[in-house]
């Protein structure tokens, strides 16, 4: 990977899909995340229904990069080299004196270098970096505070009822079998959470496949939610814009495993055959998979011994990262927060917003925005990425 790259010069572009390609309407859609997790909650495991109630405020206690401690209950931002720069427990926020006594005058959080070095599930803790993930920080915040409520102790116990809220609400038939509150709630009223692509956009898409460019969609989405997502904001004939598309990659591991962990499966009907691919031989819709498989073919349909990718995305753990260390991809951020900062907007988007409320109303975290810039090439900064698009890269 250069310094700089030009999209132009791409063999290959890539692209993950929620809200990255999707954009939803986060007030909504957070609403929604909060309250499918909660219901389940309340409704089997016998949480307060207290929980259920929130106020505009609430949502202030939602920003990304924090880390739950699951051992002590307590929500913590580091610095880039792990140093505790605040923390809550529950909700409420720690003192500097109680900090010190959590973490030591150094301010250390012991499990930084395997969040740093690790892209495996940990039983310790759990990193938000992403909009579906932040309302669950939330509620892991207000559960601690029910517990220590009602005099319970808190452990890592309750992160075991947080997970089966999220199984009820997102495991791989709960699209089909209307199980749950999510999957239910978008498929009845899909333009209340999820904002159509632009016809700029489109037209870019097709204009880069025209041009012989590759085009990828790796989503950690299954594939029947997926198809939901596209049709609405792409159209019908949205599948004619990819020439690969893979639902269910499970990233990050996605990049970080070998074919023998992670195989391409064939879907028949939204369902994965039981057995996984030797090789990945033709371009398709596919489900799981790995970089490696996927590397190989991309070298067969540009002709390329090592063909160049870039690959947009939201999250820096599931996108960014992995697809820059293990892939050697050049990686686009989408960094929705940005608006907040004053970038500017190009009109697509501020067309997009015409009936939003005024700017200094909202609340951080309804804030979104596909950045743009000016300069001819985009910088990269592979550890981590943190970039915008090209000129031509439409709102």
């Amino acid at each position: 990977m250069s310094e700089y790259f030009s999209i132009s010069d791409c063999d290959v572009i890539g692209f993950d899909l929620d809200h990255t390609l999707c954009r939803y309407h986060l007030k909504e859609t957070s609403r929604l995340i909060y309250e499918s997790f909660t219901r389940y909650l309340v409704e089997h495991k016998d949480y307060d229904k207290d929980l259920l109630i929130l106020t505009p405020a609430s949502w202030d206690f939602c920003f990304k990069g924090l880390v739950v401690d699951l051992e002590d209950g307590n929500l913590v931002k580091l610095a880039e080299d792990g140093t505790v720069l605040r923390a809550t427990h529950g909700t409420n926020n720690l003192r500097t004196e109680e900090i010190i006594k959590h973490y030591g005058s150094k301010r250390e959080w012991k499990n930084f270098n395997s969040l740093n070095t690790s892209f495996t599930k940990s039983t310790k803790y759990y990193f938000y970096d992403n909009y579906f993930d932040l309302p669950g920080a939330l509620l892991c915040g207000r559960v601690v505070d029910m517990l220590r409520k009602r005099g319970n102790e808190v452990n890592s116990d309750f992160w075991k009822d947080i997970v089966a809220a999220i199984d009820h609400n997102y495991n791989t038939s709960a699209f089909k079998e209307d199980a749950g509150w999510y999957f239910p709630s978008v498929k009845r009223d899909p333009g209340r959470y999820l904002q159509p692509c632009s016809e700029s956009v489109k037209t870019w898409l097709r204009s880069m496949k025209s041009a012989g460019k590759v085009l990828l969609l790796i989503t950690s989405s299954h594939s029947d939610y997926c198809r939901l997502i596209c049709d609405h904001i792409l159209g019908k004939d949205w599948e004619e814009l990819f020439d690969i598309i893979i639902t269910n990659a499970l990233k990050p591991g996605f990049f970080s495993l070998v074919p023998q962990q992670r195989p391409f499966r064939t879907l028949v009907n939204d369902v994965e055959e039981s057995e996984g691919l030797p090789s990945l031989d033709k371009p398709g819709w596919y489900s799981q998979g790995n970089w490696p498989h996927l590397h190989q073919l991309l070298k067969t349909m540009t002709g390329k011994p090592e063909p160049k990718v870039v690959y947009f995305g939201d999250s820096m753990r599931s996108d960014m990262f992995p697809a820059s260390t293990f892939g050697k991809w050049e990686t686009v951020m989408i960094v929705e927060e940005m608006e907040g900062e004053g970038v500017p907007r190009c009109d697509a988007a501020k067309t997009n917003e015409a009936q939003a409320e005024p700017q200094d109303k909202k609340g951080k975290f309804e804030i979104s925005l596909w950045t743009t810039s000016s300069p001819d090439s985009v910088p990269t900064n592979p550890a981590p990425p943190a970039t915008t698009p090209d000129p031509q890269i439409p709102c």
